[in-house]
C-alpha cells in the first residue's frame, strides 16, 4: 500500500465498446486478477445478442460490470465509479449509468466524424459539454498500441489494432493495483501457438500499464484491501461453473453416471461447453438435434439407471414440456435445468428475466405438479444444482431447476466445500420383486416414490409409457377411480416434500413490520437495499425461497407474520401472485422487466415508499 494512494471500501468499474473489441474478455480478466488480490467480488456481463452486432452503434455495444471490494458485497453494483469506453457509442449507451463525479476513460482515437454520427451524435460529446461533470480522460489508445506493437513480427495491423484492449486492461490494472503478472500468465497459456499475437497482446497489456504509471492519468492509484473471507480454498466461479460442478458432484454423490443431454440455446449453452470438458469423470454429453430430442434422450437415460439431465432457455421450454409431462407420468428422475432470459418467444436473448416462474410451476397440460428451485447466487447454483438432483432421485420425479441469465454470467468468489460433507444421495434401485414373487412398478414407499428398476434386472421387467397407469401393478388403466387415485398420488408426493424441506427463515429487526420475500437472483439485491434501509435506522425483514414449488411449509405463517410484504422481480408479478392466491396476503411488487438486474437504489427506494418514509 503507498502512502499517496487511494484506499476506497468499494468500487465499481465499467468496461464498454463494441462486441469486436474484446469487453468481456478485459472484464473477465480484470475480475481474475481481481480475485486473486482477496477482494470480494461480483460481476455483470452485459452484451447484445447478435454474433457480431452493428459496430459503432449503441446497439451494438458490449460492457462488463465488476463491483469489487474490501468487505463482503451482495450485488454487481449500481453506478460505475470509473467507466473505460472505447469508442462514442459506448459512451451514448453508458455515460447515463456512471456516478456524478465519476471517472470516464475514453479511446480519444475513435472519436472520428464518422463514429460519432454511428453513435447518434450531432456533436463530439467531450467537446461540447456532455461529459463536463465527470473526470474525463482522453486517452489515443488505437495510437498508443499500434506504436507499442511496432516491429512485432508476423504481427498485422489490424491485429495490433485489435490489442487496444489489453491496453486499456494494463491502464485499469494500473489505476487499482492489480497485478500484471496474472493477466500475463493466461496471455502466455491462451497464445502459446501464435507467437506474435501473444507478444502483441502482452506489449499492449505494458504499455497500457506504464501509460498509467507514467502519466500519472489518476493522479493516485486507488487500492482496495483484500475482504475478510472465511478460510478456506476459493475459486472465482459464474453459475455456468457452480452448475456444472453442482451436477457432476451430484453425479458422485449418487454414483449414478451424469447424462447430459441439451440444444444450443443462449444462454443454457454454456452448461452444456463446460460440461463436456468433464468425460473423465464419466460425463457424457449429446448436443441433440432439437429440444425435444434432448429431453426425451435425459428421460431416457434415467429410464437406463443414469442421471438424466437436461437444459435449455426461453423457447426452449415450451417445446419440453410434452416429455416433462411424460417423465411426471412414469414417475422418473429428471432434472431439467432452465436459464431465464427475456421474452416472450426469441425476446431478449442476451437478457436476464424471472418470467418461467409460472410455466415451471403450471406450463405442463393436465394435473401435472412437480418440484421447482431456483438458485439464487452464481455460487449457490452449485448447491441448488445437487438439491435438485437428490429430489428428483428420491422422489422419482421431474424437477425444474430455475438460473436466469444474470446468474449464468456473473461471478463471485465460491470457497469449495468439503466433498464429504456433501449431500448423500441413494438411487435405492429396485434388485428384487416386491410382492411375494411379483415385481408391481407403482408400489410406493413413504415419500410416496416408486421403485426404480434398472432393465434387464432379472425378475423385474414392467412396461412404462405415457397412458394411465393402474396403481401398483402399473398396468394401463382407464378406470376412473383409479385415474383420481394416482391423481392424488403423484400430487402427494409434493405435500411430503413441503414436510421435508428446510423452513423458511426470515431475518427480522426488532420492530420490522415489512418483509421482503424473494426467489432466485434477487437475493443479492435484497440484501443490498436492506443493508442500506437499516443504515437509516429502519427495521425491516427479509426471507428467500429456494424451493417455490412446494415451498416451504410454514411460508404462510412467515408472511402472515408482517403487516406489509414487499415481493421484488424481475418479471411483472409471478411470485406475488402465488403469495397472494396461497395465503390471502396484501402483498405488493416491485417489478422491473428491462432485461437488467434490479438495482439497490431502485429497491431501496420502493422499500422506502411501501413504508411511508420516502
Amino acid at each position: 500500500m503507498t502512502a499517496t494512494s487511494k484506499q476506497p471500501e468499494t468500487v465499481i468499474v465499467r468496461f464498454a465498446g463494441d462486441s469486436g473489441d474484446g469487453m468481456q474478455l478485459v472484464g473477465d480478466r480484470f475480475t481474475a486478477a481481481t480475485a486473486h488480490v482477496g477482494n470480494d467480488l461480483s460481476t455483470l456481463p452485459d452484451f447484445p445478442a447478435e454474433i457480431r452486432a452493428p459496430a459503432g452503434t449503441p446497439g451494438g455495444v458490449s460492457a462488463f460490470q465488476i463491483h469489487f471490494a474490501s468487505r463482503d458485497i451482495l450485488t454487481p453494483g449500481d453506478h460505475p465509479n470509473t467507466l473505460v469506453a472505447m469508442n462514442p457509442a459506448a459512451v451514448k449507451a453508458h455515460l447515463g449509468a456512471l456516478q456524478p463525479g465519476g471517472t470516464l476513460i475514453v479511446n480519444e482515437d475513435a472519436f472520428t466524424a464518422a463514429n460519432l454520427r454511428k453513435a447518434g451524435y450531432e456533436s463530439n460529446p467531450l467537446e461540447d459539454g456532455t461529459v463536463d461533470d465527470y473526470q474525463v480522460f482522453k486517452v489515443p489508445m488505437t495510437t498508443l498500441t499500434t506504436r507499442a506493437t511496432e516491429g512485432i513480427e508476423g504481427l498485422k495491423p489490424a491485429e495490433a489494432q485489435r490489442t487496444k484492449n489489453l491496453f486499456a486492461l494494463g491502464l485499469i490494472s494500473w489505476m487499482y493495483g492489480r497485478p500484471g503478472k496474472e493477466t500475463i500468465a493466461w496471455l502466455e497459456t491462451k497464445f502459446a501457438k501464435r507467437p506474435a499475437i501473444l507478444a502483441g497482446n502482452v506489449a499492449a497489456f505494458k504499455a497500457g500499464y506504464n501509460f498509467g504509471d507514467t502519466t500519472e492519468i489518476a493522479v493516485t492509484p486507488v487500492e482496495v484491501a483484500p475482504a475478510p473471507l472465511h478460510s478456506g480454498e476459493y475459486r472465482n466461479v459464474n453459475g455456468a461453473n457452480a452448475l456444472a460442478m453442482g451436477l457432476i458432484a451430484a453425479s458422485v454423490r449418487s454414483g449414478l453416471q451424469l447424462f447430459f443431454a441439451s440444444y444450443p440455446i443462449t444462454p443454457a449453452s454454456e452448461l452444456l461447453h463446460h460440461l463436456a470438458r468433464h468425460n473423465r469423470f464419466g460425463v457424457r454429453t449429446v448436443q441433440a438435434e432439437d429440444e425435444l430430442a434432448a429431453a426425451n434422450m435425459a428421460l431416457g437415460a434415467s429410464f437406463g439407471g443414469k442421471l438424466g439431465v437436461t437444459a435449455t432457455s426461453g423457447p426452449g421450454m415450451d417445446l419440453k414440456a410434452e416429455t416433462i409431462a411424460l417423465a411426471q407420468m412414469v414417475e422418473l428422475p429428471l432434472v431439467v435445468i432452465d436459464v431465464q432470459r427475456s421474452g416472450p418467444s426469441t425476446g431478449l436473448p442476451t437478457k436476464t428475466e424471472q418470467s418461467d416462474l409460472m410455466m415451471a410451476i403450471h406450463g405442463r397440460h393436465g394435473e401435472s405438479p412437480l418440484p421447482v428451485i431456483a438458485a439464487a447466487t452464481p455460487a449457490d447454483c452449485f448447491s441448488s444444482a445437487i438439491e435438485a438432483a437428490r429430489i428428483a432421485v428420491a422422489y422419482r420425479t421431474p424437477v425444474i431447476l430455475l438460473a436466469d441469465t444474470f446468474l449464468m454470467n456473473s461471478s463471485e468468489p465460491w470457497r469449495l466445500p468439503d466433498v464429504n460433507e456433501l449431500p448423500e444421495i441413494d438411487p435405492a434401485f429396485a434388485t428384487r420383486p416386491n410382492a411375494g414373487d411379483e415385481f408391481l412398478p407403482y408400489l410406493r414407499d413413504e415419500r410416496g416414490a416408486r421403485p426404480w428398476a434398472v432393465p434387464g434386472t432379472p425378475g423385474l421387467q414392467h412396461r412404462l409409457g405415457g397412458l394411465e397407469k393402474e396403481h401398483g401393478s402399473g398396468k394401463i388403466s382407464y378406470d376412473p377411480a383409479n385415474h383420481a387415485l394416482m391423481t392424488r398420488l403423484r400430487a402427494e408426493k409434493l405435500e411430503k416434500l413441503a414436510q421435508e424441506l428446510p423452513p423458511l427463515e426470515a431475518e427480522a429487526d426488532d420492530g420490522a413490520e415489512l418483509l421482503i420475500l424473494g426467489w432466485g437472483s434477487t437475493q443479492g439485491v435484497i440484501g443490498a437495499a436492506a443493508r442500506r434501509v437499516r443504515g437509516r435506522g429502519i427495521p425491516v425483514a427479509t426471507a428467500h425461497l429456494r424451493a417455490l414449488e412446494p415451498m416451504p411449509a410454514n411460508t404462510g405463517e412467515v408472511v402472515k407474520a408482517f403487516d406489509k410484504v414487499l415481493v421484488p422481480e424481475v418479471n411483472t408479478g409471478q411470485l406475488l401472485s402465488l403469495v397472494r392466491d396461497k395465503f390471502l396476503v396484501d402483498a405488493v411488487g416491485y417489478n422491473k422487466v428491462e432485461g437488467l438486474p434490479i438495482l439497490a437504489e431502485e429497491l431501496e427506494q420502493a422499500i422506502l415508499e411501501v413504508l411511508g418514509d420516502e
